[in-house]
Formats: C-alpha cells, sequence, structure tokens
C-alpha cells in the first residue's frame, strides 16, 4: 500500500534520479562546435522543471485526496450528495488555480 510516507521517498528518488540522468547534459562541452554556448541547458531549467512536476504533483495529489474524501461523504450519506459535490468543485477549482498560478511563476522564473 502507498502510504504518504512511501509517496515521499518515491518522490525524493525520482528527483535523485532525475539529476544523475541530467548531469552528462551539463556535462556536455558547448564550445565543440554541435551547439553554441547560448543554447546550452542550464542548471536554471532543470530546477523549473522539477518545480513545475513537483507543482503538478502536488495539485494532482490534492484533487485525489478531496475526491477520496467527498465520494467517502458520499457513500455514508446519500442525502448530502449534492452539498459534498459542490463544495468538491469549488475546493477543486481552487487547488488547480493555485497549481496554475505556481506553474506559471515557475515558467516566468526561467532565466
Amino acid at each position: 500500500m502507498l502510504n504518504l510516507n512511501n509517496i515521499v521517498r518515491l518522490a525524493l528518488v525520482m528527483v535523485v534520479m532525475a539529476g544523475f540522468v541530467a548531469a552528462p547534459a551539463f556535462a556536455a562541452d558547448p564550445s565543440n562546435g554541435t551547439q553554441d554556448a547560448a543554447h546550452a541547458p542550464t542548471a536554471a531549467i532543470s530546477l523549473v522543471a522539477i518545480g513545475a512536476g513537483l507543482v503538478t504533483f502536488g495539485g494532482a495529489f490534492g484533487i485525489g485526496m478531496l475526491a477520496k474524501s467527498a465520494m467517502e461523504g458520499i457513500a455514508r450519506q446519500p442525502e448530502a450528495g449534492g452539498a459534498i459535490r459542490g463544495a468538491m468543485i469549488v475546493a477543486a477549482a481552487l487547488i488547480e488555480g493555485f497549481t496554475f498560478f505556481a506553474l506559471i511563476i515557475c515558467l516566468l522564473n526561467n532565466k
């Protein structure tokens, strides 16, 4: 079973593995004629990609937990389904709005 500790460990392993995979790209010599120095990959681009991935993962995890709780609530009290559904939609919209805002901040800080 995946609990929060296992999910956090998996996310950290994925970030570390992404760093190992990206290391050869940063070690490439851009002055050998195949690529100009202005278009060489930088650490900022990788950090933006990691940040965008974490923001997306967090938003998806939050909406997933929200939907799980709402479905459990509706299963326990079917007569309150309309109110729970409406509150769930508002909360999911707020989570998505924050996620889009954070993604825009990540992309704008790419210098």
